[in-house]
């Protein structure tokens, strides 16, 4: 039987894909890193009023040749009290609102002052130092997305909007269950060469967070047909999307294929290299979306089709795909499509790519994707590649 390919399992996956609709509200306080799940516009102009950009005095631009009768002046935070008319001038602050008749600020530097008259020493074009109506936004102008992640600038925004709680996506909740009897979890004792450490639960779970899920890591799961079932249906209660490593491949002991195959399967075995294996079953708007066992093949896939889910569940544009040239060469070992670790860096204006450091082996090196490496895909048609070829790059999380 064939195998799927990567672009159709794509368009299989994001057919069964709903829109996701768990908000809550938060305090704008707590929101670093979160989601948008509301629209944001514009209440009015901002600044409503012209304002001063900076201390001088506010005028007529066509008064700056003449001796000026300073007014008075108009503190940041009140009301302009005066009405500018010819050669007459009032002191402004930064951030003051501009009387009435005047168009320009002079700065303080530029005028000398005589008693109650000011003098400018060096003129200015019109408006200058003047922030005009709605320079920062026009009333209903859309300022943010829905989806937008808030970072420390858009969080300054809804401040400024008077904004004290604002509507987020729920976090997805993103389940991690490791299978196998060679595996150990963090702290025990391997009781012999045989037996590994589970790093699988630990890297998904931080990925997991890194694309704004909240983890949950289930205790490792040894190879046990009736053990495995139960532990699926019991972590599917409380789980959005929950990942398997593991027990997916052609081995004996591989009970988690059996017991996800209960399940409606989606995905079964793609034409890539690393995680051909792959399973991803729907179930109720929620996915159990099996890994093989492999660290580097596991954070691959996790990149690949997990990532694919939460980006249409989250609003997140696919942004993380771009084209680099190859600083090395690379001979391809497999008929599939290859995801290869490699590492992107920036010189004289050109993103650049190699793959200095990468060894050469199985779906095991974890260290691979160290340094925040990035995946390099070699076209399943491709033998080779060359220096100076042109190659297509997917950024990890």
């Amino acid at each position: 039987m064939a195998l799927m390919s990567y672009e159709k399992s794509l368009e299989i996956l994001k057919s069964h894909l709903n829109p996701y609709e768990k908000i809550e509200k938060i305090a704008l306080t707590q929101c670093l890193g979160r989601i948008l799940a509301q629209e944001i516009k514009a209440p009015k102009n901002h600044p409503e009023f012209k304002t001063s950009a900076m201390d001088g005095y506010a005028l007529k631009f066509e008064d700056q040749s003449k001796a000026l009768t300073l007014l008075g002046s108009t503190p940041a935070g009140t009301m302009p009290q005066f009405c500018i008319k010819e050669a007459q001038c009032v002191k402004t602050f930064t951030g003051s609102l501009m009387s009435e008749g005047s168009d320009t600020l002079v700065p303080v530097e530029n005028v000398e002052i005589k008693g109650n008259q000011i003098c400018v020493k060096e003129a200015v074009k019109k408006g200058f130092a003047v922030r005009e109506i709605g320079e920062n936004y026009k009333e209903g102008e859309i300022l943010l997305k829905k989806g937008t992640k808030l970072d420390y600038s858009e969080i300054a925004l809804l401040a400024e909007l008077g904004f004290f709680h604002i509507s987020v996506f729920i976090k997805p909740v993103v389940g991690i269950l490791s299978s196998g009897n060679e595996i150990k979890d963090l702290g025990e004792t391997l009781e012999n060469p045989a037996q590994i450490r589970s790093s699988n639960h630990i890297a998904l779970a931080n990925l997991a967070q890194k694309l704004v899920c909240k983890s949950v890591v289930f205790p490792l799961l040894k190879d046990d047909e009736k053990q495995s079932k139960k532990a699926l249906e019991n972590a599917l209660e409380s789980c959005d999307i929950l990942i398997t490593t593991g027990g997916v491949s052609m081995g004996d002991f591989d009970f988690l294929k059996k017991a996800v195959r209960e399940y409606a399967i989606i995905i079964d075995k793609v034409d890539i290299k690393p995680g051909r294996h792959i399973k991803i079953a729907s179930f109720k708007n929620k996915f159990i979306v099996a890994l093989p066992g492999f660290p580097y093949s596991a954070m691959v896939m996790f990149n690949l089709y997990v990532r694919e889910i939460l980006n249409f569940w989250l609003l997140q544009k696919k942004d993380y795909i771009c084209q680099a040239f190859l600083c090395d060469s690379y001979m391809k070992k497999t008929p599939y499509l290859e995801f290869v670790a490699c590492n992107i860096y920036f010189e004289n204006g050109r993103i650049l790519a190699n793959l200095k450091g990468k060894k050469d082996g199985s779906s095991a090196i974890i260290n691979n994707l160290n340094h925040k490496s990035a995946l390099m895909m070699v076209p399943k048609e491709c033998t080779s590649l060359k220096d100076g070829d042109l190659v297509d790059i997917i950024f990890m999380p």
